[in-house]
């Protein structure tokens, strides 16, 4: 197989230099070019025809965000990862840059609380490389020789008390596709799990504000879940849910979990013994496997599962191991997400497909 090809686009020597040696540790990877600034870059595109691009989000000539803009006129296709400061400026600067087409981001090696050190960094930004350009672990999927079946439709009582949301690359894009999409009426809190650092978190929750019906806030500790508004996990920290009359927010700081902090399974592990089985558990875009079991123990307790299809997935890693372990009750587009949720959660009881 041939090396996936990386143009490196960053305003600082030194970061060009510390990117470039990140890749050139993981011998599938070959850094093809380096520019200074968006204007450079452009230019080069045509010449080294990169595979994919990393994108300093702050530069002079031409900004990350501008040159985004123009790559995307011209290579629609091309996977382009923003390599973000961790500061709210640059996070609100990504956040925007994720609305107009890159593919993912990462923060650049940072001291400060939240960031993540050059070996941590560098491990990242070669999985998402792999995983984009299509050398990650293979897409969990059904076996194509494998028939579906279809057993009798069972009607099942089932009240929606919670939605619970997993998703990671690709995800701020899924989730302004999903949310805004259900009505002010929407009779259920819902819990997301996206991975991001601090201060992306709550851009992300900002900006899902503004175009949504319904409430979005990054949650906070003890804040009561109540319908009607949109609960996003901090950056760093574990989100669960409380038992209480009504539910609260508990945040933590425990181990990463799937290489994951907030992950996805310790929310949905929290959700069983509160909700018991009157939850929707919905796995949206991402790599890994973040997720799996918590579908699995909001299956077990007679919760329903949705996965994002393979079509429509920037990675189909999460959503995909998902089915691939039978769980899902559905697979569907992004755009028919929040029609479904409206449909369960407006309905007293729902049909059940088993599949295998």
């Amino acid at each position: 197989m041939p090396k996936t090809r990386v143009l490196v686009v960053d305003d600082a020597v030194i970061a060009r230099k510390m990117l470039s040696d990140m890749l050139a540790s993981d011998p599938d990877i070959e850094v093809v070019g380096t520019a200074p600034n968006g204007k450079i870059a452009l230019q080069k595109i045509p010449h080294l025809n990169p595979d994919i691009v990393t994108l300093d989000v702050e530069m002079p000539v031409l900004g990350g965000l501008e040159t985004l803009k123009e790559i995307r006129k011209d290579y629609p296709n091309l996977p382009v990862i923003m390599c973000s400061a961790f500061t709210k400026k640059a996070a609100e600067i990504t956040i925007n840059a994720l609305s107009f087409g890159a593919s993912d981001y990462v923060c650049k090696p940072s001291g400060l609380d939240g960031g993540k050190g050059k070996d941590a960094v560098g491990k990242e930004l070669v999985s998402k490389i792999r995983s984009l350009c299509g050398q990650g672990s293979p897409s969990a999927r059904v076996s194509a020789g494998s028939p579906i079946k279809q057993a009798l439709a069972m009607l099942t009582p089932f009240s929606v008390r919670a939605v619970v949301i997993g998703v990671s690359t690709g995800g701020p894009n899924a989730l302004a596709e999903v949310i805004p999409r259900l009505s002010k009426t929407f009779p259920a809190p819902i819990l997301v799990v996206q991975h991001m650092p601090p201060m992306f978190t709550q851009c992300l929750a900002e900006r899902l504000d503004e175009k949504s019906q319904l409430s979005v806030v990054e949650a906070q500790a003890g804040m009561e879940i109540v319908p009607g508004v949109v609960y996003i996990a901090p950056g760093d920290f574990h989100m669960e849910v409380s038992k209480g009359c009504p539910e609260t927010v508990k945040i933590q700081k425990g181990p990463y979990e799937n290489s994951c902090r907030p992950a996805v399974d310790v929310l949905f592990r929290s959700v069983p013994p509160v909700y018991g089985g009157d939850v929707i558990a919905v796995i949206l875009t991402g790599m890994g496997k973040d997720g799996c079991n918590g579908c699995r123990w909001i299956k077990e307790a007679g919760g329903y599962v949705i996965a994002q299809d393979e079509a429509t997935s920037v990675v189909w890693g999460m959503p995909g191991y998902v089915v691939q372990e039978g769980l899902a009750d559905a697979v569907l587009p992004l755009c028919e997400i929040a029609t479904e949720l409206e449909r369960l959660a407006n309905q007293r009881a729902i049909v059940r497909e088993d599949r295998y």
